[in-house]
């Protein structure tokens, strides 16, 4: 059986196999001893691994938009105009032969089978300088990390697969979240050892060691882990590679962005961003497919400059409609050039916000949340600096104006403060305590006879 596949082998034949199972004989491969004969050639998988290819189903798994597309819908920054299966995440009516699902699901599986193939072929690998290896360990440790971060908040418990044995791995069950979770810390933290604080090439598309604690300080934060949520977001801040308070809201995004702790390169075909190529209307005067709810609106203060920068206007039938337009770009040679990010400093401070108002330390929350409302040109928080709950309810508005339209963070934060039914019951129609996960994608219960639906789903 041939170990090492060429990227563009394994996603022809991903969508019709199981969950890691690729085909005997794949066309155009090459053995896993040549892949990783030196530290050349390993670049190339490597490289392969960070390639944001929003058309072609290779590299960065999250390139074709559908995780923002989803999750945007799901809580209440976005509602969908048009009749498809996208309709089914902003109404609470999801089935798993849903479309979009093969994506968020297959995607990340797709991308960290290379990794997982990276990492067993650099393993004791006399080809290969230690530095090398340990360098590349510690990158593709935090890649996988990240995938299994998305999954377990959009799915719940997911199979834990960590080799290329597919034999091993076509069927297996879930792993409890406390499993998949401990996964992602135990990936994390040693990343965090063998990383170093400089980025290993130019621009920030490869991770450092602050790139690791940036994941890990939001792993924690889910988990309640306070004390060490703060502490990984404090290294951050506190190293001063990186900026908030010089970077202003039109350059966030951008190429070279100093708040930026990692951003890939947006090189799609076609387009640059799929968020670009999806949010931003085809012509003038286009109903945008995807329209800001009033919810988000509302929730943004007279004077909030993110309106103006980061939110898409235009006017149909002389009624001002709203889209989300942090990433402009909408073809690839437009410029500025813009990166698709995936961490920033902005969400480090406010981490580190809602993990010191838990431990009590107000004024200290206060004081990051108002270095982020001063960027928005915002006076400080009016939150009372006695009240624990007042502050909380601060960061949570600050992160919910922030960072809409990034990441989930919405849709996560109202799952994972236990708000999710109170605030969303009362906004839109349709919701059910069972549509905090997504079902698991028919196709892959049907693969697997150890995969078992997800409450709420046939």
């Amino acid at each position: 059986m041939v170990a090492g596949l060429c990227l563009v082998a394994f996603s022809t034949f991903f969508s019709c196999k199981k969950l890691t199972e690729v085909p005997d004989n794949p066309p155009s491969s090459i053995t896993q001893a040549q892949e990783f004969s030196d530290s050349t050639t390993t670049m190339t998988a490597v490289a392969g691994i960070y390639s944001y290819n929003s058309t072609a189903g290779n590299g960065f798994a999250y390139s074709d938009g559908r995780f923002t597309m989803s999750t945007a819908p799901s809580s209440d920054e976005v509602s969908y105009t048009s009749n498809s299966d996208q309709q089914q995440f902003y109404s609470y009516t999801l089935v798993p032969s849903n479309s979009t699902l093969t994506s968020l699901w297959g995607s990340p599986y797709q991308s960290m089978y290379q990794v997982n193939n990276i990492l067993t072929g650099i393993t004791n690998n006399s080809k290969l300088s230690a530095s090398f290896v340990k360098q590349i360990t510690g990158e593709m440790k935090v890649v996988r990390a990240l995938y299994y971060f998305n999954l377990v908040n959009l799915f719940g418990g997911v199979p834990l697969v960590t080799s290329t044995d597919y034999n091993a791995t076509a069927h297996i069950p879930k792993a409890s979240l406390t499993a998949v979770y401990q996964q992602i810390i135990t990936d994390l933290n040693d990343a965090v050892k063998k990383l170093p604080v400089s980025y290993p090439s130019d621009g920030r598309a490869r991770p450092n060691l602050y790139t690791a604690q940036a994941l890990l300080a939001k792993v924690h934060l889910y988990q309640g882990q306070w004390q060490a949520a703060y502490n990984e977001a404090d290294s951050i801040i506190k190293s001063g590679i990186y900026d908030v308070t010089n970077t202003p809201l039109k350059g966030v995004f951008l190429h070279g962005s100093m708040e930026a702790i990692w951003q890939i390169p947006a090189l799609g075909t076609n387009q640059a961003t799929a968020e670009a190529g999806n949010f931003i209307p085809s012509y003038t005067g286009a109903t945008p497919v995807f329209l800001v709810t009033p919810f988000l609106l509302n929730a943004f203060e007279t004077g909030d400059q993110r309106v103006q920068n980061w939110l898409g206007k235009t006017v149909v039938n002389q009624q001002n409609l709203y889209y989300p337009y942090k990433y402009k770009n909408k073809r690839p040679t437009d410029t500025p050039l813009e990166d698709y990010m995936i961490f920033r400093l902005g969400e480090m401070y406010l981490i580190r916000a809602e993990a010191a108002a838990e431990l009590n330390n107000l004024s200290g929350a206060l004081a990051d949340v108002n270095i982020i409302r001063s960027r928005a040109g915002l006076p400080s928080s009016t939150a009372e600096a006695t009240s624990q709950t007042a502050v909380l309810a601060a960061i949570m508005h600050e992160r919910q104006t922030e960072l809409c339209f990034e990441w989930g963070n919405r849709w996560f934060d109202l799952k994972r403060t236990g708000t999710a039914g109170t605030v969303l019951s009362a906004e839109k129609t349709g919701w059910k305590s069972t549509a905090e996960l997504y079902p698991i994608p028919q196709a892959q219960i049907q693969l697997d006879n150890m995969l078992t639906q997800n409450p709420g789903y046939h």
